[in-house]
């Protein structure tokens, strides 16, 4: 029984009332979810401990103090400390709106006044448990992560595939190319592929090709001998031998200067480096594996980039997709950013908004995960409230109107759109738009009638 009971608290609402009328009031206008009433503090955190609810109306003005806030204050302090994840909205009167903001400031996940207006209310409410929801989703992912590809939190197909890949690919030692966005975690991958290789516990020795100017840049890899031009004191070991029996990761492979790209070449089919003023040729057993947000082939056409080495270091190629098509990762990973630089910070945030949450899903983030995080830190750190809003973000919201979570909404909305555009395309002929949309024509005046499409 008690098995049944958790399973249904996370579709389950709990609605903390004193007034009987409101009580049915609110019964009725969630007929698609589990109502649970509770009339005062007691019985609503016996509710809590039973049936581990996902959000919580609740009522400021409960006995003993009916007329103020201190009875449904201390509920909510108790709610939270019972159920931290749970999503308490607090209902209010008109008149107490100081107290509904002190409430959000204590964690509640949002406030709605009276009266009830059944409509909004359930807006909020499954904006709620969709937030719930994903917060749940997050904490399953998190718990079940491969180990070897720790930091790739996603539930995209997309790139759940390209870490499977990495987990067939990481075993062999041929080449490989990372090819994504920049901000997309190329090198997170790189090292996930070095992690799970034979050669995890060599060095992992990163470099970028783009960040040290072209005079340095050879030195940098090749390494060099005593007196090989002026400052070259001693002797001194590149990227690429102090890689060896390891990784080395080349990030940014097409900016590497065209002058660097035949002696590349030339260490990865002989796998020798000779280092700047030396003759001997030194052998070298690495791992190599390179990246580039770039279009290689775009720029072996325009003469900038080998063809030769092109192919010699895509023997594997992985495509990474940008976060914007990573359906569902916008607010795991905002949610996994805000717990990590809450911690760092000793900050003790609960969360995001309901409208917060609608810009993270809404946002493009065309700097991908990297933007992202970037954008958690400094939020985290200007927070003054207990959840994040969209002012903490800097993000905006369009103004187009989310897809409403609640089925029957979904539908309406799709019904009128689908009537509209059929209308458009035959002119207004009620006739052939009931044709076009596979329905008969007192069907349609129904339609017509039911979304307020008729002649005016």
């Amino acid at each position: 029984m008690a098995k049944e009971e958790k399973t249904i608290g996370a579709n389950l609402l709990l609605v903390v009332e004193d007034d009987p009328g409101l009580q049915k009031q609110m019964k009725w206008s969630f007929d698609g979810l589990e109502v649970v009433i509770a009339g005062d503090r007691e019985a609503a955190l016996a509710a809590i401990r039973r049936y581990e609810p996902a959000v919580v109306t609740l009522d400021l003005g409960l006995p003993p103090d009916a007329d103020g806030a201190s009875e449904g204050l201390a509920t909510l302090e108790q709610i939270l400390a019972l159920a931290p994840g749970t999503k308490v909205i607090v209902v209010s009167g008109n008149q107490d709106r100081a107290n509904a903001v002190k409430a959000v400031a204590v964690g509640a996940y949002d406030f709605y006044h009276k009266p009830i207006e059944p409509e909004t209310l359930r807006l909020i409410v499954n904006r709620a448990l969709h937030v719930h929801q994903l917060e749940a989703e997050n904490r399953v992912l998190q718990q079940h992560q491969v180990g070897a590809l720790n930091g790739v939190i996603t539930g995209s197909s997309a790139m759940q595939k390209v870490c499977r890949t990495v987990e067939k690919v990481a075993p062999v030692d041929a080449t490989a190319l990372l090819l994504g966005d920049s901000g997309t975690g190329k090198e997170l991958l790189a090292r996930a592929l070095h992690d799970l290789s034979p050669r995890a516990r060599q060095r992992f020795v990163a470099i970028n090709c783009a960040a040290i100017p072209e005079n340095l840049l050879e030195s940098e890899l090749f390494g060099y001998e005593k007196g090989a031009f002026t400052g070259a004191s001693k002797q001194t070991k590149g990227k690429i031998e102090y890689a060896d029996h390891g990784t080395l990761f080349l990030d940014e492979i097409g900016d590497l200067p065209f002058s660097l790209q035949a002696k590349l070449l030339r260490f990865l089919q002989e796998r020798v480096v000779e280092r700047l003023g030396g003759r001997d040729e030194i052998p070298v057993d690495v791992r190599v594996v390179c990246a580039t947000h770039q279009d290689l082939r775009r720029l072996i056409e325009a003469g900038r980039f080998r063809e030769d080495l092109f192919y010699r270091i895509s023997e594997i190629s992985i495509s990474i997709p940008p976060l914007r098509e990573r359906e569902g990762d916008s607010l795991l990973l905002a949610h996994a950013f805000l717990e990590k630089f809450s911690h760092q910070y000793g900050k003790t945030l609960k969360g995001f908004t309901s409208d917060a949450c609608v810009a993270i899903e809404r946002h493009t983030w065309p700097g991908n995960v990297r933007e992202m995080e970037n954008c958690l830190k400094r939020a985290v750190i200007m927070s003054e409230d207990s959840r994040l809003s969209v002012q903490d973000l800097g993000l905006t919201i369009s103004a187009e109107e989310p897809m409403p979570l609640n089925l029957r909404q979904a539908r309406e909305i799709a019904e009128r759109e689908a009537v509209s555009k059929a209308l458009a395309r035959v002119g207004g002929n009620i006739a052939k738009a009931a044709e076009l949309l596979g329905v008969s024509r007192p069907t349609l005046y129904d339609l017509l009638g039911r979304h307020d499409l008729g002649p005016k």
